[in-house]
């Protein structure tokens, strides 16, 4: 059952959050959606957002700014939460990237987070089909974007699931996560140890064994002065693999910004933009 927690008017449209108990993870979990106001007439394409590490589903709805743009190109956005909460999981709650705020929009395979860990099946899967039921959303115009941690989640579902997702773009993501520290921390939990198992999780190594998956683009924003790029982020490593992919990619770097949502404000109308070019509205 879908609960209403709030709904507020907002750019002549509508933004909830809401809450239901979810057969994936097997809790409660928290979302939020704004209906931009041509939802009131007639379906719209509708753009999942995943945020990043020790965000909440309020997270990009409160700071990014992204309503305005939304309710002038006629896109839905939905933001998930970022991983399960009150799991009962031991060490869930003691580090801030790992467990509760830290999912990686995977299905974890190992215990004991397997229990409630399936942020993969939840976001592609149950959410979807959720929003399809119970919000004007247009079934055939779904993207999705995301930023860090979220960043790598919207390019490893959109590379898993091109069926699902017909555009995709981040800001700062983690391209390469079984190269950095967050990632092999996280994928060492979540996955075990035989790294052949995180591949079906990173972006870098899904887009080597593509070809042209997403033949209206890419677009990644990345701040050169974000204090996470040389260590944890690794963009290069994404386009590489693009160029071998023949993958088109606008990876644009801008000198100053940092890892912050003051970066993402600064981009995200470019970032709506890009998604209405291809899920039309």
């Amino acid at each position: 059952m879908l609960e209403c927690i709030s709904e507020h008017a907002c750019f002549g449209g509508v933004q909830g959050f809401y809450r239901h108990d979810s057969a994936a993870i097997g809790l409660p979990m928290r979302f939020s959606v704004y209906q931009p106001p041509q939802a009131k007439h007639h379906p719209v394409p509708v753009l999942f957002y995943l945020a990043g590490l020790t965000c909440t589903e309020e997270t990009f709805m409160i700071k990014a700014g992204a309503q305005r743009f939304a309710a002038q190109h006629g896109i839905m956005l939905v933001a998930p939460d970022t991983s399960p909460r009150n799991t009962g999981i031991a060490g869930a709650t003691d580090s801030w990237d790992l467990g509760e705020g830290a999912g990686f929009y995977l299905d974890a395979t190992q215990a004991p987070w397997n229990r409630h860990f399936n942020m993969d099946s939840y976001v592609t899967q149950e959410l979807r089909r959720l929003i399809l039921d119970a919000f004007p959303a247009h079934a055939d115009s779904i993207g999705v974007c995301g930023h860090s941690m979220g960043g790598h989640g919207a390019l490893v579902l959109a590379l898993r699931n091109p069926d699902i997702y017909r555009s995709v773009s981040a800001f700062a993501p983690v391209a390469a996560p079984a190269q950095c520290p967050w990632g092999q921390k996280a994928f060492t939990h979540y996955l075990g140890s035989d790294q052949t198992s995180w591949q079906q999780y990173d972006a870098t190594e899904l887009m080597q064994t593509r070809t042209i998956p997403f033949p209206h683009g890419i677009l990644i924003d990345q701040g050169l002065g974000d204090k996470f790029l040389q260590e944890q982020l690794l963009p290069n490593e994404f386009e590489a693999a693009c160029a071998v992919a023949q993958q088109p990619l606008t990876l644009r770097r801008h000198a100053g910004y940092d890892h912050s949502y003051y970066f993402i404000a600064t981009f995200i109308e470019d970032h709506l933009a890009f998604h209405q070019r291809i899920l039309g509205a």
